[in-house]
């Protein structure tokens, strides 16, 4: 963590999620004047489990300590001793038998934690007025009076406005920041795109799922492959209840791109996979009747040529969001976070005129990696369902492409990236200065 600064400038994050709200706690704790901007009435996620790698700890740790800690509080790990460094048990989802095509092994193994409740830690590490609720922006704009010149200005559909020096979207992947960032160059990248992909989910009891499944399949977690289809399970809340997420892919186009879920019912997720295996159909059963469908949408299709635009840039899914195949899109939120906040907090950066050098080089440290990673999950989504070019049904093949794809997102050094991202600023300053 970089030494504190005086700095003569204001930072405001839109979007309250895992990104917005670590990165508000990296820059509160390393006293960098920051708001939070939230749309809905208070801190929330969406959907239920979500996974992280080496990586994103590295990241929380960097970041503040109890970010690390708030993620030990919430995760919860595979429940057998023996498999506790399993990423996942990878089967055929078709057969009747549960014996594993091939594990995945890592350092971390499954370290699961349910979306809300890691939120829940997370609030507790930021002061209740760095963030302000019902905060739906709609434009951000640099006025003419002379005595706001040079601030911007963010207007909010309650009819209220913030002036801030610069100001970071963390608002998701339907990001309202994106847009205004890229319309006037890339319309097509303030859009998502549609990955053919939508999936059931579901959390059930544990003890029903052991009852259903045996202990060895609902404890740990686990990746049932198939034509088409693939359904992933793991445990969360401590182990007491069984995330279960069944992804399909069709040709058809999703209706209504404005709402990314819809209703379903359980038929629907058994008649998707009908002729799948035992396993896969009594894991379906115990969803409940009613259930959502959700839309995969990614920027893999579209990305945003730049991640920054003057003192406005995108992070985490505003500006890669992925598909969910990797398990890595939070981890990468994180990433950015650490990123950002060690740039804002260097000390050579004090006005509000060296944040675009700030933007250009969190730009330069990020936009590869993170394209790379929504790239990559869709190509590791479609191997689970045996449609990857070149791998096809090759259980060899499949656990090659996963354990190297891993190797890039998991085994890295986040505090360097941080000090490359942080000399690349320093040579921008001086360049700045010089001209």
């Amino acid at each position: 963590m970089t030494s504190p600064q005086p700095k003569d400038f204001k930072v405001a994050i839109v979007g309250g999620g895992i990104a917005g709200l670590t990165l508000a706690i990296a820059l509160h704790y390393r006293q960098v004047p920051a708001i939070l901007y939230e749309s809905a009435a208070g801190f929330a996620e969406i959907g239920a489990g979500v996974s992280f790698t080496t990586n994103a700890l590295q990241a929380m740790k960097h970041i503040h300590p109890g970010v690390f800690e708030a993620f030990e509080r919430a995760c919860t790990v595979n429940g057998w001793d023996s498999k506790r460094d399993v990423w996942f048990d990878y089967l055929d989802g078709t057969a009747d038998h549960d014996r594993e095509a091939f594990t995945i092994r890592t350092g971390l193994g499954q370290a699961g934690v349910h979306r809300a409740h890691y939120l829940d830690e997370l609030v507790k590490l930021l002061p209740a007025d760095k963030a302000r609720f019902g905060k739906r922006l709609e434009d951000i704009e640099v006025p003419a009076t002379p005595g706001d010149a040079g601030r911007l200005v963010l207007r909010f559909r309650d009819g209220s406005s913030e002036t801030a020096d610069a100001v970071i979207g963390c608002d998701g992947i339907k990001s309202r920041v994106r847009q205004l960032l890229v319309a006037d160059d890339n319309p097509a990248a303030a859009h998502p795109g549609y990955t053919h992909k939508y999936a059931y989910r579901g959390l059930v009891p544990m003890a029903a799922a052991v009852a259903a499944v045996g202990d060895e399949r609902a404890r740990n977690a686990c990746m049932h492959m198939g034509p088409g289809g693939h359904v992933l399970t793991f445990p969360v809340s401590g182990g007491e209840q069984l995330n279960i997420v069944a992804f399909r892919t069709t040709e058809d186009d999703w209706p209504d791109r404005e709402r990314l879920a819809r209703p379903a019912r359980r038929e629907d997720a058994l008649r998707d996979f009908a002729g799948y295996g035992r396993i896969v159909t009594s894991l379906l059963r115990l969803t409940s009747e009613e259930l959502s469908v959700w839309a995969i949408f990614d920027t893999a299709d579209n990305p945003p040529h730049t991640y920054y635009k003057g003192r406005v840039c995108i992070a985490g899914d505003a500006a890669h969001a992925t598909s969910p195949h990797h398990g890595s899109g939070a981890g990468f939120c994180v990433e950015d976070s650490a990123v950002l906040a060690d740039l804002l907090a260097d000390e050579h950066v004090r006005t509000p005129a060296d944040l675009e050098a700030v933007f250009a080089a969190y730009d330069a440290a990020r936009r590869e990696r993170a394209q790379w990673l929504v790239r990559s999950s869709r190509f590791i989504g479609d191997s689970y369902e045996w449609r990857a070019e070149g791998v096809g049904k090759d259980f060899a093949k499949i656990e090659k492409e996963i354990n190297e794809r891993l190797s890039i997102i998991g085994d890295v050094d986040v505090a360097g990236f941080c000090r490359d991202a942080r000399a690349d600023l320093v040579k921008r300053l001086e360049s700045q200065l010089k001209n």
